[in-house]
C-alpha cells in the first residue's frame, strides 16, 4: 500500500511544491455511532483552494486504487466534509458501519497545483460488548455490569435495563432487577450494545387458586380448578399441589371435577414450588378460596308434634329437608279430585293449627323450593280424636277393668280372712266343748238312732301328738270300755292335731280321754283330740 502511496504522490503534479503537506490522525469508532476523522492541510500562500474530496483505498482488480467517497456503496448521506477550504479538512462519517473500517487519504486542488496527502488516516470500527457477571443469580445475589468498547480511548457509558436507565452497575439483585442490559455512550444513547439478559431466579410469588365457572357451583356440573404464580424458573406441573381443607387432593397445575357433589363444598388452596426457597420455606401457598356447592331441597320429610291430635287443641306440623341455598316451604292439603286436587293451606317451615276440628282432618304435605328447584314430601294424615275420654278411655279401659276385678278378689279375700279369724277367736273363748251319748249330761237310751262321743284333751304345747290310736290301745287303757254294750254300735276313732297359739292357755277337756303310754311331756307342742261316732245299724 505505501508503493501505491508514492506512485500517487510522484505522478500527482506539484507534489514537489514547498509548504504542501497533510496531518491526518487514526480514529477508533462505535459501530453505529458517528466519528468525525480529524486532518489539517497546508499550502502556499499564493495558492487559493478550489476543490477538496476524500478517498478510500479500495483493493479493485488485484490492486489497491483511490475510490472518491462519492463512488463508495452506501455512502451518501453517510459521509460529509465538515473542514473549509483555508486549513481544516475533517471528515465525518454517520451510523459507522464495519464496511467503513479502512485507510482514507485528503486531496485538494489549488489555481497552480493540487495535492494529495502522503499519509492516511485509519478508521477503526468497534462494538459495546456488554458483560453482566453472574448472568444468572438468586434473589439476594451480587451482580456487576460492565461495558466494553474495543477502542483504546476512554469512552463514558450510561446503562439501561429494558429501555429504563441503570445507575448502579454493582448492586444485590431482585427478582425486578431480571431483564436484558446494554450499554451506550454518553451523548450518543441511541446507538447501544447488543443486549444481555440477567436471570434472576426466585421462589413462587404471589401464588393464586381460580375455579372456572367463576361463582357458586351447582350439583352436577363440571368445576376445573387452576394454579398459577410468579416464579423463576417457572413452576412445573408437578410442582403444584391442591388440597381441600388442608388434605391432599392432586398435583398438577389443573385439578377437575366432573360431577360436583355437596360433599365437595369447602376450602381449597394451591401449593406451589421450584426448588427454591424463600426465607427457608420451599412450598408457597395461594390464599383459600370457599366452594358451596348448590343444589335443589332434597330428604323432605313431615312430623307433627303432638302424635295424637285431640279436638280443640293445637297441633303443630314441620317440614325439614336439606338444600343449598335453604329452602322456601309451602303447605298443601289433599281433597278429593273433584274439588280440584291441592289446597294451599300455609307457607313457611312449620305449619300451626290453634284449634284442631273435624274440617282439618286429612292428608298434608309440603313443597320446599329454592332456585335451583323444588321438590315434594310425603303425605302425612291428620286424624282428630274428639276429647279427653275418646284419647284415654278407649286406651284405658282393659286397665280401669283389670283394676275392678282385682279390687273385688281383693275384698272377698279380706271378708273371708275376717270371718275365720273372728270364728278362730270365738272359739278359743269356749272353756269346755262336749258332745257324749253317754257319761255327759244327758243319757243316750237304745232307740236313740246315732249316739256320738267326743272326746276331747287339750295337752300342753310341750305333750307329744298321738299319731296312731288303735283298739287295744284303747283297752288297755280305759278297761271299763274293753267290751262294748249292745247299745253301742260300733265306734271308729279319728285324730285331729292342733297346734295352739299360746301353750300357757292349754286346758284339759276330758270325756274318755287317751293317752299314750309312751309319750313324754315336754317333746312336742300339738295336742290330741279323740272324737268317738257311732252310726245306727
Amino acid at each position: 500500500m505505501k508503493s501505491l502511496i508514492w506512485i500517487i504522490l510522484v505522478t500527482t503534479p506539484g507534489v514537489w511544491s514547498g509548504n504542501w503537506g497533510v496531518t491526518l490522525k487514526n480514529q477508533c469508532a462505535l459501530k453505529g455511532t458517528s466519528v468525525v476523522i480529524s486532518c489539517m492541510y497546508d499550502y502556499p500562500d499564493y495558492h487559493t483552494v478550489r476543490s477538496v474530496g476524500w478517498y478510500k483505498a479500495q483493493y479493485l482488480n488485484s490492486m489497491w486504487q483511490l475510490v472518491p467517497l462519492s463512488n463508495l456503496p452506501s455512502t451518501r448521506h453517510r459521509f460529509k466534509y465538515v473542514g473549509n477550504k483555508q486549513n481544516d479538512c475533517g471528515l465525518r462519517i454517520n451510523n459507522v458501519q464495519h464496511t467503513d473500517e479502512g485507510a482514507y487519504f485528503f486531496h485538494f486542488k489549488t489555481q497552480y497545483n493540487q495535492w494529495t496527502s502522503k499519509t492516511y488516516a485509519q478508521l477503526f470500527v468497534k462494538e459495546l460488548t456488554t458483560v453482566v457477571q453472574p448472568s444468572t443469580v438468586t434473589e439476594g445475589g451480587n451482580v456487576s455490569l460492565t461495558c466494553v468498547s474495543g477502542c483504546s480511548t476512554p469512552v463514558n457509558v450510561v446503562w439501561f435495563r429494558d429501555e429504563q436507565a441503570v445507575r448502579n452497575t454493582v448492586f444485590q439483585a431482585r427478582r425486578e432487577d431480571a431483564g436484558r442490559y446494554s450499554c451506550a455512550m454518553l451523548g450518543q444513547q441511541t446507538v447501544r450494545s447488543k443486549s444481555v439478559a440477567l436471570n434472576v431466579q426466585y421462589a413462587p410469588a404471589k401464588v393464586k387458586l381460580s375455579v372456572s365457572p367463576s361463582g357458586e357451583a351447582v350439583k352436577g356440573t363440571s368445576v376445573t380448578f387452576n394454579c398459577s404464580s410468579d416464579a423463576n424458573p417457572p413452576v412445573t406441573q408437578s410442582g403444584y399441589s391442591l388440597y381441600k381443607d388442608g388434605h391432599f387432593i392432586s398435583s398438577g397445575q389443573k385439578h377437575t371435577i366432573s360431577d360436583i357433589q355437596p360433599s365437595h363444598s369447602g376450602l381449597y388452596y394451591c401449593q406451589a414450588g421450584n426448588n427454591i426457597s424463600r426465607r427457608g420455606i420451599n412450598f408457597i401457598n395461594s390464599t383459600e378460596i370457599h366452594l358451596n356447592v348448590q343444589y335443589n331441597p332434597v330428604n323432605i320429610s313431615i312430623s307433627m308434634n303432638p302424635l295424637h291430635v285431640v279436638g280443640g287443641r293445637s297441633v303443630n306440623l314441620t317440614c325439614s329437608s336439606t338444600a343449598n341455598p335453604p329452602a322456601n316451604y309451602t303447605w298443601y292439603k289433599r281433597t278429593d279430585s273433584l274439588s280440584g286436587g291441592d289446597i294451599q293451606v300455609g307457607s313457611g317451615q312449620v305449619l300451626s293449627i290453634p284449634s284442631v276440628e273435624q274440617s282439618h282432618t286429612g292428608l298434608y304435605l309440603c313443597q320446599a323450593t329454592n332456585q335451583l328447584g323444588g321438590n315434594n314430601s310425603t303425605e302425612l294424615l291428620l286424624e282428630m280424636m274428639k276429647g279427653w275420654k275418646e284419647e284415654h278411655g278407649i286406651q284405658f279401659l282393659p286397665v280401669i277393668a283389670g283394676i275392678g276385678v282385682f279390687l273385688f278378689v281383693a275384698l272377698v279375700l279380706a271378708v273371708v280372712l275376717f270371718w275365720r279369724k273372728r270364728r278362730a277367736h270365738a272359739e278359743r273363748k269356749q272353756p269346755h266343748i262336749g258332745l257324749s251319748g253317754r257319761g255327759s249330761s244327758s243319757s243316750g237310751t237304745e232307740d236313740q238312732p246315732n249316739t256320738v262321743y267326743a272326746n276331747i284333751h287339750a295337752l300342753p304345747s310341750s305333750l307329744p301328738a298321738v299319731t296312731d290310736i288303735s283298739p287295744h290301745a284303747q283297752k288297755s287303757s280305759h278297761p271299763e270300755y274293753d267290751a262294748p254294750t249292745a247299745h253301742e254300735d260300733e265306734v271308729t276313732y279319728s285324730t285331729v292335731t292342733i297346734t295352739p297359739k299360746k301353750p300357757s292357755r292349754s286346758r284339759h277337756i276330758n270325756s274318755r280321754a287317751l293317752q299314750d303310754p309312751q309319750s313324754k311331756s315336754g317333746e312336742n307342742d300339738e295336742f290330741v283330740i279323740y272324737a268317738t261316732v257311732a252310726k245306727s245299724s
